[in-house]
């Protein structure tokens, strides 16, 4: 995969379910996304690889947001960190990208919120959730992130 263009490569939590084969995103660890993408990196020499910050590596602190997404620069040569949320983790992503680390946002659709939204649903199809989505990215925008995720939503959206 050397030659291959590729500018940008997301090391996902899905993981979880395509490499560990748990049911869905929430059991991996910090330990076990740091070797996949440590893995990657061995792999690829010219991409972007942004490393997903497993479930409760970043919500419960600051501290230990920044901690975590430390580990994925420094130990498996990720070039940035992608979280999910929206205004609610707006802090964490000022906190990381203050310190130097590029953060990618992830709204809507959120794996990690399995529990709270019933599954794998989609989101944003009536207009109060659409609005309530782009203010979502406008914030997670003016945090610092340098790419949003929008999963699960309408095309027109």
């Amino acid at each position: 995969m050397n030659d291959i263009d590729i500018p940008m490569v997301l090391v996902g939590d899905s993981a979880s379910m395509v490499v560990y084969g748990y049911n869905n995103t929430m059991p991996i660890t910090m330990e076990e996304l740091l070797l996949i993408t440590k893995s990657v990196e061995r792999g690829i020499n010219k991409a972007l690889i942004v490393a997903d910050m497993p479930f409760m590596s970043y919500q419960s602190s600051i501290d230990k947001a920044l901690e975590n997404a430390g580990k994925f620069i420094k130990k498996s040569g990720a070039g940035a960190v992608k979280l999910e949320g929206g205004k609610e983790v707006c802090n964490i992503i000022s906190s990381i990208v203050n310190i130097g680390i590029p953060v990618m946002g992830h709204i809507r659709l959120k794996p990690q919120s399995f529990h709270q939204t019933s599954g794998y649903k989609i989101q944003g199809k009536s207009i109060n959730d659409a609005e309530k989505i782009m203010l979502d990215a406008i914030e997670v925008q003016k945090a610092g992130a340098f790419a949003i995720v929008l999963e699960g939503i309408p095309s027109q959206l």
